[in-house]
């Protein structure tokens, strides 16, 4: 008996292993593939006199430059900047969109009255609020978060909204019949119930919102990736440019592991 037990543990633990080891070749040849053209614009624009200036681009430039930048603090102050906006820009569309989705599948005639003006900003582009940001807000932090929640919450209100709707509405028949309280039924069964829709709109709404936060940096700030950016082009330092982009994709990669990690953590629902 033991020694089918060890076998088994034995083979579930190979199977593991071999799972791991195919998804970090696979990442490892496509990530060679990245580099390979990312060298390969650098050679091509090294190779040619018209654009040989922007060769620096190339990443053995930028990662010589990566040392250096991290040494000055450029990237540090650049991540602590931005991953504040980026963060009180997402923490206001939490707390705006779930209320407003759970209204939505709450309340039919709210669903009617909102979806169309909804729909209708949710299409307008977030950097189209800027100079109205501008004059509402007294500083551009402000504006910047103010950007952002705008560009986040309609994936988690709308996501918020198409869960609550697929909820069998005898699971509110049978709670009211067991004394339950609206505080108990949003607690103890809207909340956990759409937990994976929340979740994989907040998802969306991270990459939105990353999305947004670097053109929102252009102007008006000193600090922040765009900010680095802009900074960097303007100075014709292309390594630097090559180096902030790579932190911005990282950055991104990072973040959007970890709603991953929340999904399959905190919902009902599993993740294939």
């Amino acid at each position: 008996m033991s020694n089918a037990v060890t076998s088994d543990t034995g083979g579930r633990f190979l199977a593991i292993l071999t799972i791991i080891v195919k998804r970090v070749l696979y990442a490892a040849i496509g990530l060679g593939v990245l580099y390979f053209f990312w060298w390969l614009g650098g050679w091509l624009l090294y190779n040619d006199p018209a654009t040989r200036s922007f060769a620096t681009f190339g990443p053995m430039s930028a990662f010589d430059e990566v040392p250096y930048l991290i040494e000055d603090g450029t990237i540090s102050r650049a991540i602590n900047a931005s991953s504040y906006r980026l963060g009180m820009g997402l923490l206001v569309a939490i707390l705006t969109g779930v209320p407003v989705g759970i209204l939505m599948g709450r309340s039919r005639v709210f669903k009617q009255l909102s979806n169309t003006p909804f729909q209708f900003l949710r299409m307008v582009s977030p950097l189209s609020w800027e100079p109205i940001a501008v004059i509402a807000f007294p500083t551009w932090d402000s504006a910047i978060i103010f950007l952002i929640a705008m560009a986040a919450v309609w994936p988690v209100a709308f996501a918020t909204a198409a869960g609550l709707a697929k909820l069998d509405p005898a699971w509110f028949k049978v709670s009211r019949n067991l004394g339950a309280k609206p505080w108990h039924m949003l607690t103890q069964i809207i909340l956990p119930a759409i937990a994976f829709d929340v979740l994989t709109g907040v998802r969306l709404a991270v990459g939105v919102a990353w999305i947004v936060i670097v053109p929102a940096e252009f102007l008006g700030v000193t600090s922040g990736l765009g900010y680095s950016i802009q900074d960097a082009r303007e100075n014709l330092m292309y390594e630097h440019l090559a180096v902030l982009i790579l932190v911005i994709g990282a950055i991104g990669f990072v973040l959007d592991g970890i709603c991953t990690a929340l999904i399959k953590r905190y919902s009902w629902h599993r993740q294939v």
